[in-house]
Formats: structure tokens, C-alpha cells, sequence
């Protein structure tokens, strides 16, 4: 722990030098003499900083001024963090209509909370893992394999009892008898369709008898009977398969891409995650044409505004979500923080809708409905790029 905080001292030690030297530089400045040349391009100085380049006329060695640059590039931790993100969480909209108004050195701007968003979320999954994930998500997954157990369980124990009725039944108690065993051996068919298992009745077909599905006729019901066994047996998108796209090729494609998937889904699901993080940047032009479809009769707005609203907003929603992740991590209560992702992130995007275009509240809560189905059009188009990425790499 010692360690720690030593490091944590010579992290305010750089500080407080780095403020001493300004002090410096300005009283230098203020009795007119040459404090000494910028080392960077040579320039007489007589205040902190270069008036040439813009370089610090004393510049560190230390530990300490290295952290010192390190927090004040990435967070801007002497002013623009702390002026931005309180306005970027309760009055987006204001911070949106400053920046593109001309306030820029004061916030950070739209694409650099973006980079350093994107960086946090990688660097807090990476050391948390799946924070989400909990024993009532287990039980849960137990709870859905016991019900289905239970489920074949009484069907079989029904097709029983009424195979045993079946051999003292007559005239029309006998008809309603093999028709409710036809309808339980399907069910139960179906059943290990969807559990990957081998039919238990391959003799009964789902076509079979004069049970109606919806409008498929008994030619439909086998041909998706056929389909599904074409899945589970993997001779899917093969010759002969009614389970096809009609282009041999894009059979080929899909199904060398599906083997792959199959043959290491831990890789699929590596690279997904990979390649979130590394394209996470092309959420601003997917959503870009969707914010000005959403903005459009607002007059006096560029693709510029859109940009920076639209960045702004995904930065938000990433620091948000890892802000529930944190505290998923540390044992706060799920629905505090399932609240919080679930319904913050609609009030966040209406109140900035409506300060950032000017709109009443009619307006902007009609334009919300149309940016939430946007947003999710844009979340799948974003997930399917990375799904494409995943299966080709």
C-alpha cells in the first residue's frame, strides 16, 4: 500500500511544480526580462510558455510531471473534465448548442470523449469481465433446463396413460385417444428438435392427421420438418437441402462461414468484442443520417451539429454503461442500476433533443420515439458489421 501512495504523492508533487513553474513563467513575464529560450524551437521566452510554438519553457524529468501529462491529455484535469461531464450528464442539450456555437475551449470536445470513452469501457471489461452476470442468471438457466426436463417428463408420462386407455377404448373415446397421442408425439418431436436431441417418434411426421398449423398445409409442415432435421444433422445449405438462399455460392459462403463459428465460438465471440472496440467509431456515421432524419424541418442546422450531438450522445451511453458495470461489479442492488440503464438513457437523449434543437416538449418527445427506433436500427446494423467482421476474419 506504501507503494500506492507514493505514487499517489509524486502524481500531486508534479502538480503542484507544474503550477509553480506557471507562477514562474508569469512573474518573469511581468518584469519584462527573458526568463531563457524555448527548447523546443529556440525562442526568446519571457513568460511560461513559448510564444513561438506554445511549448513550456521549464519542462520535467520526474515521474510525477509524467502522470501530471498523462491526466491533464487524456481528462483535461484542471478545467474542461469537470465543466464537461456534469453538463453532459444532466444538460446535454446546453453543452451541445455551446459547443457548436464557438464554446470549444472550455469542453472537451465530442470526439476525444468519445476515444477516451471507448478506452475506459475497454480497460474496465478487461479487468471485470462480465459484471452483469450473477448466480440468478445461473439459477435462472437451471430453472429453464429443469422445466423442459419436467415438460418431456409429463408428455411422455400423458402418451403413456393414454396408450394404456387406448387398448380399452372404442368407437369414438378411441379416435380422440390416437389423435391426442399424435398430437403429444409431435410436441414431443418438436421438443428434441429444439434441444438438438434425436426424435423419440420418427414414425409421426408433423403433416400427419388433420391437425391444422396456422394456414401451412401438411406439405408445408414437412417441408419445415425437413428443414429443421437438415439443421440438426448439419447438412443445411447443401445440395438437396430445403434449407437453402438459391445461389450455390452463397450456400458454400454461409455454410463455411457457420462451420467456422461453430468449430470456436470463443473466437467469434473474442473478435466481436475486439472489433467493438476497435470500430466503435463507425456508430457516428451509421447514426449520423438517422439524428438528421430525426432533426429534419429544424432549420439553420449542419451535418456538423448532427455530428457533434450524435458523438456526444454515444459518449454518454458508454460512460453509463460503464458506470452500471462498476456497480454491478461492487454488489449494488440490481435494480438500482438496472433502473438507471434502462430508463436514463431516453431522458438523457429527449433533454438533449429538445436544448440542442430548440424544440417544446410535444416535439421533442414526437422526435424521441422516431431517434429510440433509429437507435436501435442503428445498434443492429453496427451488430451485424461486427458479426461480418467476426465470420470473415
Amino acid at each position: 500500500m506504501s507503494e500506492e501512495f507514493e505514487a499517489v504523492g509524486t502524481i500531486v508533487e508534479g502538480g503542484l511544480v507544474a503550477k509553480a513553474v506557471d507562477e514562474e513563467g508569469r512573474l518573469l513575464a511581468a518584469e519584462g526580462e527573458i526568463a531563457g529560450h524555448c527548447l523546443n524551437c529556440g525562442a526568446a521566452v519571457t513568460r511560461g510558455f513559448c510564444g513561438n510554438c506554445g511549448q513550456p519553457l521549464h519542462v520535467h524529468r520526474s515521474i510525477g510531471a509524467f502522470w501530471h501529462d498523462i491526466l491533464h491529455g487524456v481528462l483535461h484535469f484542471e478545467g474542461k473534465f469537470w465543466r464537461t461531464l456534469p453538463l453532459l450528464a444532466w444538460k446535454p442539450g446546453d453543452l451541445t448548442r455551446r459547443y457548436v456555437h464557438g464554446e470549444r475551449a472550455k469542453f472537451i470536445s465530442p470526439m476525444a470523449l468519445f476515444l477516451f470513452s471507448v478506452f475506459m469501457m475497454f480497460a474496465v471489461f478487461s479487468f471485470l469481465g462480465d459484471p452483469f452476470s450473477s448466480p440468478d442468471s445461473n439459477l435462472a438457466d437451471e430453472a429453464v433446463s429443469i422445466g423442459l426436463v419436467d415438460q418431456v417428463e409429463q408428455i411422455e408420462d400423458q402418451i403413456r396413460t393414454n396408450t394404456d386407455e387406448l387398448l380399452l377404448a372404442t368407437g369414438d373415446d378411441k379416435i380422440k385417444l390416437e389423435k391426442n397421442i399424435l398430437d403429444l408425439k409431435k410436441g414431443r418431436n418438436m421438443l428434441a428438435n429444439l434441444t438438438g436431441e434425436d426424435s423419440p417418434y420418427p414414425e409421426v411426421s408433423l403433416g400427419d392427421g388433420d391437425t391444422e398449423l396456422g394456414n401451412l398445409s401438411p406439405d408445408d409442415l414437412k417441408k419445415i420438418e425437413s428443414g429443421l432435421e437438415d439443421i440438426k444433422d448439419g447438412n443445411a445449405l447443401t445440395d438437396g437441402s430445403l434449407v437453402s438462399s438459391g445461389s450455390s455460392e452463397t450456400d458454400k459462403w454461409l455454410r463455411d462461414a457457420f462451420q467456422k463459428v461453430s468449430s470456436n465460438p470463443d473466437l467469434l465471440i473474442y473478435k466481436l468484442q475486439a472489433n467493438g472496440y476497435k470500430f466503435a467509431w463507425l456508430l457516428i456515421p451509421i447514426s449520423l443520417p438517422f439524428v438528421w432524419l430525426v432533426t429534419i424541418g429544424r432549420r439553420g442546422f449542419r451535418f456538423y451539429d448532427h455530428a457533434v450531438f450524435t458523438t456526444y450522445s454515444i459518449s454518454f451511453m458508454s460512460l453509463l454503461f460503464i458506470t452500471c458495470a462498476i456497480l454491478a461489479a461492487v454488489g449494488v442492488a440490481q435494480p438500482i442500476w438496472s433502473i438507471l440503464a434502462i430508463f436514463y438513457p431516453p431522458f438523457h437523449m429527449y433533454r438533449q433533443l429538445r436544448h440542442a434543437y430548440g424544440l417544446n416538449r410535444i416535439e421533442a418527445l414526437f422526435r424521441l420515439t422516431a431517434l429510440l427506433m433509429f437507435t436501435v436500427i442503428s445498434l443492429l446494423l453496427f451488430f451485424l458489421i461486427l458479426l461480418a467482421l467476426g465470420v470473415l476474419g
